[in-house]
This record gives C-alpha cells, sequence and structure tokens, in this order.
C-alpha cells in the first residue's frame, strides 16, 4: 500500500536516514524509535511532503491513499471542539453518528464539543486530534507521539485501537509498554559517532523481541571487543618482557663480541616491527550505543520521619471551575509519590500548587521539571546557560553532565530552541542532577525520553534517595519508581492501594 526506496532525508548538514527502503502493507504497524533529535518527526513530516527544511532524494509512493496525520502538537486551536471536528465537512451527519459511537471508548463527555481547543488540557486535545483523524476514514495513519499527555484509561483504547484495524500505521513513540502491545515493525534511528554518522534498522518483529536481540548483539561485541584487547595486553606484555632481556643482553654484551652485538641488534629490530604490527592492529570497535547516557543523582539525606509536604485545599479551581475538593497530602521523608488521573481533572494544577509550597522551603533543594518546558526556558540562550552559572568551574562541571547524556559540545552552546522536546527533558535531568536537589517535583518526566533511554532515567530515580513528587501516566514508570499512588478525581485526592 506504500513504498520508500533509496529514500535519503538530510537536515542542514546533517543526514537523517540513507537509503531506507520500506514497505507497508495492510496490518502493518510500524514503530519509529530512536534518541531524541534524531528526526524521528521530520521524517514522517517529509513522506507527507511537510518538510521544506530537509533534503528529500528517493522514491516515495502514498499510491493516492488518505492519510490520517496527529501531529506532535496542535497548531489550530482557536475553535470550538465542534468547530475543529465537523466544521466544513461535507459528510457532517455521518461523521457526527459515528463520533458518538467513538467517544465512550474516549471517555469524552459531550460538553466537550462547546469548549474551545484552547482551554482542553493536553490529553484531551490528543484525544479529540485522534477522534478527528479517525472521523475522517484514512487509509493509513501516521501518529506522532500519540501516547503523549494521553490518560491510562485512554492509553489502553489506544493499544487496543491500534491493534484492531487492519489499516497500515507508521507512528512515533516513547511509550515502552504501547510498542511492547502493538509493534509488529520497528524503524530504529540512529545517529553514531557524536552525531556525524546516521545509521538505521529495519526489522519485522515486536518491540521487545527487537530490543532483546540488540541487547544480545551489544554484549557479544562488547566481549568480543574486550576480549581482543585483553589478548593485545598479553601480547605486549610478552614482547615487553622479551624486549628488556635483549636490552639487557645489549648493554651486557663485550665489544670483542661484534657478531653478537649484530644479531641483538637485529633481533631487537624484528622485536620493534612487532610492536608496531601489535599497536596498529585492527581491532573490533567497542559499541558505544546511542541510548548509552550516564548519569546518577548524588546522595541525599531526607530522615524518614522529615515532613516534606503537608497540603490541605478545600478547592482546586481554575478561572470558571473548580475541578477537585478537599485535597489532602502528606509526604513524610524520602517518599516517591505518583499521581495519576484523568486527563483534564487538574494534576498538573495541583502539582503547580505543590511547588508553591515547596519553594517557599529553605531547609530543601527543590528541583522542577515542567511539563510546559517553555516557561522555564524563555530566559536562556543555550543548554550551557540553562545548567551552568558563569563560573568557569561551574561551566566545566556542566560541560560534564551535558556530555554523559549524550549533548555534543555544538548542542551545548547551540539555540536552545532548537532541541527536540526529549533533548529539552533529558535536559531538565541533567540540571536536576547537578543542582543536586534533595525534593524533585516531576510532571510527566518520561514522555519525550526515547524507550531505550527511559529504563535508564527510570531506575536511576528509583534509586533516587530523595523525595519524588510527580504526576505520571507512564506505566513502567508508575510501577517502577513510585512508593505511594494517589489518584485525583473531582472528590479530591485518595491513595490507591
Amino acid at each position: 500500500m506504500f513504498d520508500l526506496k533509496n529514500v535519503d532525508i538530510c537536515v542542514s548538514t546533517r543526514y537523517l536516514i540513507r537509503n531506507l527502503n520500506l514497505t507497508l502493507n495492510k496490518g502493518d504497524k510500524c514503530a519509529i524509535i530512536g534518541e531524541e533529535g534524531n528526526g524521528k518527526s521530520t521524517i514522517l513530516k517529509c513522506i507527507l511532503g511537510q518538510a521544506d527544511y530537509a533534503i528529500i532524494s528517493g522514491f516515495i509512493d502514498l499510491k493516492g491513499l488518505r492519510v490520517g496525520y496527529l501531529e506532535q502538537s496542535l497548531s489550530d486551536k482557536d475553535k470550538r471542539v465542534f468547530d475543529f471536528l465537523f466544521l466544513d465537512n461535507v459528510d457532517y451527519y455521518n461523521k457526527l453518528n459515528g463520533f458518538y459511537k467513538l467517544i465512550g471508548n474516549f471517555n469524552i463527555k459531550e460538553d466537550l464539543l462547546k469548549k474551545n481547543m484552547n482551554t482542553l488540557s493536553g490529553g484531551e486535545l490528543v484525544k479529540i486530534a485522534i477522534l478527528k483523524i479517525l472521523l475522517d476514514d484514512p487509509d493509513i495513519l501516521f501518529l506522532d507521539e500519540p501516547t503523549n499527555d494521553l490518560d491510562i484509561a485512554a492509553l489502553e483504547w489506544l493499544g487496543e485501537f491500534i491493534n484492531s484495524i487492519d489499516k497500515p500505521i507508521l507512528y512515533v513513540s516513547h511509550d515502552e509498554t504501547l510498542l511492547s502491545k502493538t509493534a509488529n515493525m520497528i524503524l530504529h534511528i540512529e545517529q553514531l559517532k557524536k552525531k556525524t554518522e546516521c545509521k538505521h534498522t529495519l526489522v519485522r518483529c515486536g518491540y521487545d523481541e527487537y530490543v532483546a536481540k540488540r541487547l544480545r548483539k551489544i554484549e557479544a561485541m562488547t566481549q568480543i571487543a574486550k576480549n581482543e584487547r585483553r589478548e593485545q595486553e598479553k601480547k605486549k606484555e610478552r614482547l615487553n618482557r622479551i624486549m628488556n632481556t635483549v636490552e639487557q643482553d645489549q648493554r651486557n654484551i663485550s665489544r670483542k663480541d661484534p657478531h653478537g652485538a649484530r644479531v641483538l641488534k637485529k633481533k631487537m629490530k624484528t622485536l620493534k616491527v612487532q610492536e608496531k604490527r601489535i599497536n596498529t592492529s585492527e581491532l573490533s570497535e567497542l559499541p558505544d550505543p546511542e541510548e548509552n547516557i550516564n548519569f546518577f543523582f548524588c546522595d541525599v539525606n531526607i530522615p524518614k520521619n522529615k515532613e516534606i509536604l503537608r497540603l490541605k485545599m478545600e478547592k482546586l479551581e481554575v478561572p470558571f471551575k473548580v475541578l477537585a475538593k478537599n485535597i489532602e497530602l502528606d509526604v513524610i521523608g524520602p517518599k516517591h509519590i505518583t499521581i495519576i488521573g484523568e486527563n483534564g481533572v487538574g494534576k498538573t494544577t495541583l502539582l503547580k500548587e505543590i511547588i508553591k509550597v515547596l519553594e517557599s522551603r529553605k531547609d530543601i533543594k527543590v528541583g522542577i521539571m515542567p511539563q510546559d518546558y517553555n516557561s522555564y526556558l524563555t530566559n536562556y540562550k543555550t543548554p550551557l546557560e540553562f545548567v551552568a552559572s558563569t563560573d568557569i568551574n561551574d561551566i566545566t562541571e556542566a560541560r560534564k553532565y551535558l556530555g554523559n547524556m549524550k549533548f555534543t559540545r555544538e548542542e551545548m552552546c547551540g539555540d536552545i530552541r532548537n532541541l527536540s522536546n526529549g533533548e529539552i527533558a533529558k535536559l531538565f535531568i541533567t540540571k536536576l542532577v547537578k543542582d543536586k536537589c534533595d525534593v524533585l517535583v516531576l510532571d510527566e518526566p518520561t514522555r519525550n525520553v526515547s524507550p531505550l533511554s527511559n529504563p535508564v532515567i527510570r531506575n536511576e530515580l528509583k534509586n533516587f534517595k530523595g523525595t519524588i513528587i510527580s504526576v505520571s501516566h507512564d506505566r513502567k514508570f508508575i510501577e517502577e519508581v513510585s512508593t505511594d499512588i494517589y489518584e485525583l478525581t473531582v472528590a479530591g485526592l485518595r491513595k490507591v492501594e
């Protein structure tokens, strides 16, 4: 149904992909994975002819298919939901009937139709955008981060929906659970050697199988490379012992034995040739997986009985609307609290109230990772400026931390606005680590990070000795990082046992 042949995509002077051949047929669910900034969204846009900033060569054939395209961020937010879904629709009545059949699956209330798009939560926006695509009955779906901001119920529905249709789907996702349940093809986009060389891997298998095979391959290649280096060192040691003996013999040989001196000189010359051969012998490269980020939180000391937060609110509200009532949350000691709840219930609003309380404290150092990155980045020009002060030693330390998160020197000093959402997420994590915070407030910390890097981040947060108060829909994050889970509803905040 859909063909790419010998496709190259280049942005500026950097190739995102070279010689890509891809065919999608009915029932194919091809997930594009890769690290932040590798061009996954750009690849989707290039296929659809919506990336005028990229140089594209090769053959792209959509064969006249009706394409349903979910962008990573909606630009058309000034309309009412009803108008966004149905305005200018010639097939209005059928679409409306289709809408009412679908809204139950999305847990959408009918009064949402009367609201303006710009008043919806991030999760509600994603649901409405997916609904609009489905109402247009496309032949093929291109989904760019469809899970962003979706609540757990909607995530489960999305997985079931992807599996239930026989239309081909090409999608970008960071949600490991969704990938595990839905993908039957993987297109892995990589940027290697400090982002100077592109590589792609296309396989027909599930996500879990691909990751397992890849890890086994990396482990095998690592073992081969280490064995070669060990063997090389042994050869060097043996050769050095022989050379030391010959040098000793040369120093001790009598001048009355010129023949013996010539023999030793010739032997040393042969040994030097062997030494050069050993030193210049080609060794298998040690694998350096692109997602091999390296960071850890410093040890912090939050006593088990230390009061971190005692929050009591009669109501949680935004202008003209009460979101929830009778909210109480006590956080004592190094707990890892995760708040879950339906889209639009007010989780981010609650987190902002918590931040206000915590920032007034002088006895803790609070680190924040917001849902809206831009609200914290407007005064910074570069990633290095965001992470470091103007002190030269602090800048040096910040470069080390950013390098551990796979930022290149050019990216560290480049325009912060050029970073992808995933790169910005890693930037915030870098700052949390460098600032040695003992209380972390995180709003969807893993939602923009690649599925290959996310296990590392989850593991470090799991082992963090301080306090974490977070909002998340990431099912693996909730399971692995949380010590306590609370659900926010209109009736308040209740602990999930």
